[in-house]
């Protein structure tokens, strides 16, 4: 055992002196040191990993006692192998204190000669927060994940088949026209709605009961107040056996109620989408002039009683479209229109955040203004 005591000296006595020069150098000094002049021989640092190599490096002394296990006697091994391991956990030990102290010495070195003043105040780093409709969108999803729904996607650009034709809209449909598509070529669209979604699903999941959230971006040829060329959309689908419109309302009054409050008023009425039938629009009491049509209160240029443009002077607001699914979709995909059922809905993300938020004009949430954005 006696070539492991002698290492063991010998790496007490090299440490001990890199740890008394470090020791001796003051903070004044320390810049030096980490790039120290040729004459004054090699930085703390340089010899800390020469020392370091000399002694743990795969050539170094310690790892020498461990191939030189293999020329014992096998009773002598574990003994011999014990005390090796001993060392060389000693040997990291002192290795990372010194580390520790050479790092502290440089930092002080580079304080001492910089005109920094650390013992000033730093400077306060403004906190974000996500944008309201991310909020919105996140929390929407939470919601119907929370019922079970699974989140799905699909192509933002996409075939005219997934946006239109397998959604009942052949192509000399009227309902185009409602859609106000941007085209990329005549077979490719930006998608008007994200119920292309749908056709993506049940196509790739036959015969089984869907229950799914989708999210994300379309776009329409529109802007006014409540209209914007690109929106967020998140569309729901649900089919199984035995799926009626009643539980459509179910979901979406259970949905409303969660969103914007007990007191929210709510109602639907027939309307006309090609994927669905019988179809519906749900519409929500207009957050700001409360349902009357009118503003109750004047507000800068506004004076009271002036017509509610965010409505349009209806006291309602449009949340999105909704129905049973048509007989005709189950067909282009594949599906027994006999056999399943199920209802679909589609909200606009934007227009529910500015519900929410009592935001009068859909600009504001792209205009990237901080002292809008800072309030939420």
């Amino acid at each position: 055992m006696q070539p492991i005591d002698e290492i063991r000296v010998r790496l007490d006595g090299d440490v001990q002196k890199l740890e008394s020069r470090v020791a001796g150098k003051s903070a004044a000094q320390a810049p030096a040191l980490a790039s120290g002049p040729e004459e004054e021989g090699p930085t703390p640092a340089r010899q800390f990993e020469d020392l370091k190599v000399r002694y743990l490096g795969k050539k170094g002394e310690i790892s020498g006692l461990l191939r030189a296990m293999g020329t014992l006697p096998a009773e002598e091994r574990p003994g011999f192998g014990k005390l090796v391991n001993e060392l060389r956990d000693r040997a990291e030990a002192l290795f990372a204190a010194l580390q520790e102290r050479i790092q502290e010495m440089e930092i002080a070195g580079s304080l001492a000669g910089s005109k920094l003043d650390p013992t000033l105040p730093g400077y306060r780093v403004p906190l974000g927060s996500l944008h309201p409709m991310s909020q919105v969108r996140e929390e929407i999803i939470a919601f119907f994940q929370g019922l079970g729904f699974e989140l799905a996607v699909a192509p933002e650009v996409d075939n005219d088949w997934y946006n239109f034709e397998a959604l009942n809209i052949p192509p000399d449909h009227p309902s185009r026209d409602m859609h106000d598509t941007f085209y990329v070529d005549d077979k490719v669209v930006l998608r008007t709605h994200t119920s292309n979604v749908q056709v993506h699903y049940m196509e790739t999941h036959p015969d089984q009961p869907i229950r799914i959230i989708a999210p994300g971006f379309v776009y329409r040829v529109d802007n006014d107040a409540t209209h914007s060329p690109m929106f967020q959309q998140v569309e729901c689908l649900v089919v199984d056996k035995d799926i009626s419109f009643a539980n459509l309302k179910g979901t979406l009054f259970l949905w409303a109620r969660h969103m914007f409050g007990a007191e929210t008023t709510m109602r639907f009425r027939p309307s006309y989408f090609p994927f669905t039938e019988p179809s519906a629009e749900m519409d929500v009491s207009c957050y700001f002039c409360k349902g009357t049509g009118t503003v109750p209160t004047g507000t800068g240029t506004v004076p009271a009683g002036t017509g509610c443009r965010v409505c349009k002077q209806t006291g309602w607001i449009e949340i999105g479209g909704c129905g049973s699914v048509d007989p005709n979709v189950f067909g282009k995909v594949g599906w027994d229109a006999e056999k399943y059922t199920g209802f679909a809905f589609g909200f606009g993300i934007d227009r529910i955040t500015m519900l929410k938020y009592g935001i009068p004009d859909i600009s504001y949430l792209t205009r990237n203004d901080n002292r809008f954005l800072r309030q939420f």
